[in-house]
């Protein structure tokens, strides 16, 4: 991503990038040009408008370096079986800090119906009063519809002086898109999208007896962290289950191991009923949940796999999915 900013910039921001996370990097670079605005100073040799500027910059690369059309798709078609085979009370919430379009994509390829916040096709406007509202409730949406919330913004929602659009596609490169909010003052109608889902996700959680799955999340972000750490402890009926690809995450290890109903699940080891061990080989097991002595799920490709057997498509669910699978294949390996 820092190969695409020009020697100036790319330097500055490896500068805001050391001991940060791209998304504290974007953050600090937002709090500068908001202190800055106004006046000639510098922070971390940077003007407010050199840092609004390389604030843009570092967005349109993020923009481009997630473009999809090579991307196998294979996955996230299977998880979208999954998503549209799901019959329960209450709607499929999905709550994602990605930017990419691999979720929409993978959803529509496959006729799942799904709403995102916002409504319309080309300059989608977000419709807090639909986000709020319960399912099957007097002005909600009824419970088969998967909702998609994406808490980080996305690479087709794009900054307007008043609000946050959705596009129909990426946002253009010469123009922002509205991904990861930060503390700056922004126009509280800029600002809306973020703060409502980020309380939708916070009230999702505290429904009684729910299942969260949490996969591909490295429990990076301090606010997110506390309302699900929050909710498993208030709600000691729900399940919190989280996968990991690699090694649990020490703050995830020890919050695991007071909250029974926080259960951590990786490839060698795994915290349940707050009880720390290294996983048994077991005997046959199918090759999506164990694999060359370690435990599967914490890949997202078998996650997905194992998700979409268990509720298998049918009919022209199923021949949709086996031909899109198909032109996947077909097109990674050529």
């Amino acid at each position: 991503m820092l190969g695409s900013l020009d020697g100036t910039q790319k330097t500055a921001f490896e500068k805001q990038l050391a001991d940060r996370s791209l998304e504290q990097a974007l953050s600090r670079l937002r709090r500068i040009a908001a202190l800055l605005d106004g006046s000639d100073g510098k922070v971390d040799d940077l003007t407010s408008e050199e840092a609004a500027g390389l604030d843009r910059s570092v967005c349109r690369s993020i923009v481009a370096s997630l473009d999809i059309k090579d991307a196998d798709l294979g996955p996230m078609l299977r998880f979208a079986a999954w998503a549209a085979r799901t019959d329960y009370l209450l709607p499929l919430e999905m709550f994602s800090v990605n930017y990419d379009l691999l979720l929409e994509t993978a959803l529509e390829a496959l006729g799942v119906p799904y709403f995102d916040g916002f409504s319309g096709a080309l300059r989608a406007r977000f419709r807090t009063e639909i986000v709020e509202a319960e399912a099957n409730a007097p002005g909600g949406l009824p419970s088969f519809i998967v909702r998609i919330w994406k808490l980080h913004g996305s690479v087709h929602w794009a900054w307007e002086e008043t609000e946050v659009v959705r596009l129909g596609a990426p946002v253009a490169n010469q123009h922002p898109a509205a991904i990861y909010p930060s503390d700056t003052k922004y126009d509280e109608s800029r600002r809306v999208p973020f703060v409502v889902l980020q309380d939708r996700f916070r009230r999702a959680m505290q429904h009684p007896e729910t299942l969260m799955m949490i996969s591909g999340y490295s429990f990076g972000d301090e606010h997110l962290n506390e309302m699900i750490f929050d909710a498993a402890q208030r709600r000691p009926r729900s399940e919190f289950t989280v996968f990991c690809h690699s090694d649990i995450p020490t703050l995830l290890a020890e919050k695991a191991l007071s909250t029974p109903n926080l259960q951590v699940l990786a490839a060698k080891e795994a915290i349940i009923g707050g009880v720390r061990a290294d996983w048994s080989t077991p005997t046959d097991p199918p090759d999506d949940l164990w694999a060359d002595d370690t435990f599967g799920l914490g890949d997202f490709r078998k996650l997905a796999t194992f998700l979409a057997r268990s509720s298998p498509p049918q009919g022209e669910l199923q021949e949709r999915l086996s031909e899109l699978l198909a032109a996947a294949v077909g097109h990674s390996d050529a």
